[in-house]
């Protein structure tokens, strides 16, 4: 259930009330009983709580194939001894026997 303010128009008295969406916005000042205005909030931020959140986050099964293609690729890359190891020009040519 949300928090809204309200204002008084006639003692400028400012008070919070925690109501349902569906309840009526209150009309009268707790104070003198004048009339009152529902002030527009800038709410609060986006809270990010739990795992799941960033690029680097990932399913388990995701990972698993991923884990699988990396050490593919490192494997086919552990006879060169320089570049990157994935075909490109920056890996030295293989000779051949």
């Amino acid at each position: 259930m949300p928090t809204y303010e309200y204002e008084c128009r006639v003692c400028s008295y400012t008070f919070e009330a925690f109501q349902s969406i569906n309840d009526d916005p209150i009309k009268t000042c707790p104070l003198c009983g004048g009339e009152v205005k529902r002030l527009i909030g800038g709410g609060t931020g986006v809270i990010f709580k739990g795992s799941g959140f960033y690029i680097t986050d990932s399913k388990k099964s995701s990972s698993a194939s991923t884990s699988a293609k990396k050490s593919a690729s490192s494997s086919e890359s552990s006879g060169s001894s320089a570049g990157c190891g994935a075909g490109c020009a920056c890996s030295p040519a293989k000779e051949s026997a």
